[in-house]
């Protein structure tokens, strides 16, 4: 792989750039709340968190008391993913409703192998990355048309937080010093809520509808959970490392919590639509502080399965839905949710309709993709392309190609390059590779996978 042409433009030209969003062919939802105060809107955005790990879930040890209080509040899809289980790209996603394969951004970092970090070369590849939020109007863009407040507070990569289109934010970002993925706004819920209970209370006091972006570096490591949690957590035959994940997973909850709190306190709960989602899966290593085996970063369901919730108290009756939900779905029923305009050819769906009737979600089949941490190529996606799969009902398919990986190695082991097919009820650990048995699965999964986007450079097996 060669190293990545020299950008010309000016390093810093798109840190401080707005987007005009009317050039991007927005269109009025037709989905509007039937109320003339827009809601509120806020994001809660778990930081490496399995999909099992919530008291709610069913987990036997990890206590989410605020978690499972909202679950109950809520439109819950048990059975939601990311389309790539890495914290930049799902969190570019979610705030511009695309793929990685359309934002462009598909790793953490332009690969050391080619730029050495630090270098002008480097910096240069890192501003251009950043450029690419300049592809699509994000949510506080288009949010802020109508009149509503923003808020960045925890991780945010795509340098300083206006360049996102939010009002008010913590991250100062590339190239300022710790900017590579959050700097200030990292210490939110870690050093207290008190940047979110502000802007709260701010909007309150102007009048406004918000939208609040809350991503702490939380239960992400470092995992130094406060004593008084930890001891929960500690007991004979536990390793120290996984009673402290377990401790951040408390500590995530509780911050959570107080969000929640303070919402009720100043009477906004009513009209504030709660979504929750996690940017990546982790399983713990039992034996270290790193996550183990098929979590973050990969395909398999311990990095990309989440469960998101929907809980608007006013307009929204709680469910348990059976369905398949993708974090693309966000984005556009955020803005249906708000009245906003949505932009056109979005490829996730505005639940709206569907929650608040409770009929069936009309879609068959959902779609992700995994891409190396380390970007090969920014110009140029395929580059670092891995596996690509499709979830259809029970059967997951997972495709294997041949990108370039550089760092992680460990990670990505590709020993299976054939396709592999799960039955993700009976089998939700993935332990049983089905693919030989089911040729026609396959073959339908692999056919949807191609017609969903054609790749063109990198190679990969479709038959068993």
């Amino acid at each position: 792989m060669k190293p990545q042409p020299h950008w010309r433009r000016p390093i810093f030209f798109a840190l401080f750039t707005f987007v005009t969003v009317c050039s991007f062919g927005l269109t009025r939802s037709s989905h509007a709340a039937d109320t003339t105060t827009p809601p509120n809107i806020v994001m809660l955005i778990s930081d490496d968190q399995a999909w099992g790990d919530y008291s709610f879930m069913g987990h036997d040890a990890i206590q989410t008391p605020n978690l499972d209080r909202l679950a109950k509040q809520s439109v819950l899809f048990r059975r939601g993913y990311v389309p790539t289980a890495l914290c930049r790209p799902s969190l570019l996603t979610l705030i511009n409703g695309r793929y990685a394969s359309q934002h462009g951004v598909t790793g953490n970092d332009p690969s050391p192998k080619y730029s050495k970090p630090g270098t002008p070369e480097n910096d240069q590849q890192r501003a251009q990355l950043i450029s690419y939020l300049d592809r699509f109007p994000t949510v506080p863009q288009i949010l802020g048309r109508d009149g509503y407040l923003s808020m960045q507070s925890g991780k945010w990569w795509e340098g300083n937080y206006k360049h996102g289109g939010f009002t008010h934010g913590m991250t100062r970002g590339f190239p300022q010093p710790g900017g590579r993925h959050g700097d200030d706004g990292l210490k939110i819920g870690r050093a207290g809520m008190q940047p979110v209970t502000e802007f709260i209370d701010m909007a309150v006091e102007e009048k406004k509808p918000f939208y609040l972006w809350y991503a702490p570096f939380l239960p992400h490591t470092p995992h130094n959970p406060p004593k008084r949690i930890l001891d929960k957590y500690t007991q004979p035959g536990r390793s120290a490392s996984v009673a402290k994940y377990y401790a951040m997973c408390d500590w995530f909850d509780e911050t959570c919590g107080q969000v929640i709190d303070h919402l009720d306190a100043k009477g906004l709960r009513e009209n504030t639509l709660i979504v929750y989602v996690t940017d990546n899966g982790w399983i713990q290593d039992p034996n270290s502080s790193k996550y183990a085996a098929r979590s973050k970063q990969t395909p398999y369901e311990g990095g990309i399965r989440t469960p998101i919730m929907f809980s608007w108290p006013g307009k929204l009756k709680p469910a348990d839905r059976e369905e398949l939900c993708s974090s693309l779905d966000i984005v556009p029923t955020v803005l249906a949710a708000a009245g906003a305009d949505v932009p056109a050819n979005l490829p996730g769906l505005n639940l709206m309709p569907e929650m608040t009737s409770g009929e069936k979600i009309d879609r068959q089949q959902i779609f992700g993709e995994s891409f190396a941490h380390d970007i090969a190529d920014i110009e140029n996606p395929e580059a670092s392309l891995l596996f690509r799969w499709c979830i259809e009902g029970r059967w997951k398919l997972l495709l294997t190609y041949d990108g370039e990986v550089n760092r992680y190695q460990s990670t990505h082991p590709r020993t299976e390059r054939r396709p592999q097919l799960f039955d993700l009820i009976a089998d939700p650990a993935e332990e049983k590779n089905l693919a030989a048995e089911n040729p026609a699965v396959v073959k339908r999964l692999a056919d949807a996978i191609e017609a969903w986007y054609p790749v063109t450079q990198r190679k990969t097996q479709t038959t068993f």
